[in-house]
């Protein structure tokens, strides 16, 4: 692996409803409907992959959005039917979430790893039966305390939290060519850095 494999599908984790688009767990949803809106992509629902889909060109490469409506916790089902279906192979996709061990303000891209308790990224790996596809995590902070979390994460950020995640955000969106072009490291590289 030479770490230049063309992303070809970006799965943006989060709840459907408005209710929850806000919250901190929303944040994968938030950053796809960035990059489509910044591609001018549209997304349609499409039932058999339980998700609401975008597809275009982005820096030359075919690439698929996917915003799974199944409820976090069962994302699997929507990502794990539209990788069958399309054959992505799990280093061509990127899963863009929330991440309760990066504090608000730090973006961070890796291959591979545990589900560090998200539930979305558990399922995920469950369906797919592998862990080594790229992940783009966002931070949100960590609440303290472990019983907190479920309520940490279905709230809105305080406004200074937010400044820091739509910062952390923009950086990530500022690599997202690269990381398309499987210019990974490079990505990280500057990501990281900043």
């Amino acid at each position: 692996m030479n770490g230049m494999t063309a992303i070809r599908l970006i799965v943006g984790l989060g709840n459907p409803g408005r209710e929850y688009e806000t919250t901190r767990h929303n944040v994968g949803f938030r950053w796809v409907d960035e990059l489509a809106r910044l591609q001018n992509l549209g997304f349609k629902s499409e039932a058999r992959f339980h998700g609401l889909t975008a597809r275009g060109q982005l820096h030359g490469h075919e690439v698929l959005l996917l915003k799974p409506q199944t409820f976090m916790n069962v994302s699997g089902r929507s990502v794990g039917a539209l990788v069958q279906f399309y054959k992505v192979a799990p280093a061509e996709m990127l899963v863009v979430h929330d991440e309760l061990d990066l504090p608000p303000g730090v973006a961070r891209l890796k291959l591979g790893g545990g589900h560090g308790g998200h539930n979305g990224l558990k399922d995920i790996i469950a369906h797919l039966g592998t862990r080594d596809f790229w992940r783009l995590r966002i931070g949100i902070g960590h609440p303290g305390e472990g019983a907190d979390v479920a309520g940490y994460v279905l709230n809105g950020p305080r406004r200074e939290e937010r400044e820091l995640i739509d910062g952390a955000m923009q950086k990530a969106q500022d690599v997202a060519h690269l990381v398309i072009e499987g210019k990974t490291e490079a990505a990280m590289l500057k990501l990281h850095s900043s």
